[in-house]
């Protein structure tokens, strides 16, 4: 695993109850040239996301009164909050939790213990994913009632909008613009995580399952293809 690239100062908001967590985190962030904050609760943490809008949130799932659960969902449901990224941190290894979290709309999630020094990539791959939006042309894709604007970062189904984390941004382009391949899990878990092959496909599933519900009517354009993945359905009359 190489070094990560020297970063240009984003803020991010270090969650977690445990001191010598925060300070190893906090350290190894620093030393790559974020700027960090820290909290140790989750009304800390939703307070000081109010007030700083990181650009990135690394939240324990295990916080003293208020879970890292419930402070995702807020963080979700807030209109000055619900576009920060997350990754979860989580000392429970059980499928379930970790699907919890994904369907709670985070970015990511890392188990304890954990390498700092993955920890500091898996973050810059978030930022990458937020700040790239998933592409850095200007076309329009419209696939039926599905219309995308990959500049404007916007996504309508039937002319409604649709609010998309970074994540599921990237996610449904990359599908719409291979539209009518399958795409392979692990090939999603490279282009959109930036991860290697071998980690847990059911984040893609998640994430699928996720955006299905968001686009409502439009939901139905994502087909699985068992056993291997997913794919955007081509219309009979190709529309771009």
């Amino acid at each position: 695993m190489s070094a990560p690239a020297p970063v240009t100062g984003e803020r991010i908001l270090v969650v977690d109850d445990e001191a010598d967590i925060v300070a190893l985190v906090a350290y190894h962030l620093a030393k790559t040239g974020y700027r960090v904050s820290t909290a140790s609760s989750g009304t800390e943490a939703l307070d000081a996301a109010r007030r700083e809008r990181p650009a990135l949130i690394v939240l324990d799932l295990m916080l003293p009164g208020m879970s890292g659960y419930d402070v995702l969902e807020q963080l979700r449901a807030g209109d000055s909050t619900r576009d920060i990224a997350v990754l979860m941190l989580t000392a429970r290894r059980e499928e379930a939790d970790r699907i919890q979290g994904l369907s709670l709309g985070a970015d990511d999630y890392l188990t304890k213990p954990f390498s700092p020094l993955e920890l500091v990539l898996r973050v810059g791959a978030i930022l990458r994913r937020v700040g790239a939006g998933g592409s850095t042309n200007s076309e329009k894709i419209t696939i039926g009632p599905l219309a995308i604007d990959c500049a404007a970062h916007l996504v309508h189904v039937y002319g409604e909008p649709i609010e998309l984390t970074p994540t599921e941004f990237k996610l449904l382009l990359t599908l719409a613009e291979r539209r009518g391949r399958v795409q392979a899990r692990a090939h999603l878990l490279q282009t959109v995580w930036e991860a290697a092959p071998d980690i847990q496909t059911r984040t893609v599933d998640m994430h699928v399952q996720r955006l299905r519900a968001k686009l409502g009517a439009a939901g139905d354009l994502i087909e699985t293809v068992r056993g291997f993945g997913y794919r955007i359905r081509a219309p009979q009359n190709r529309l771009t």
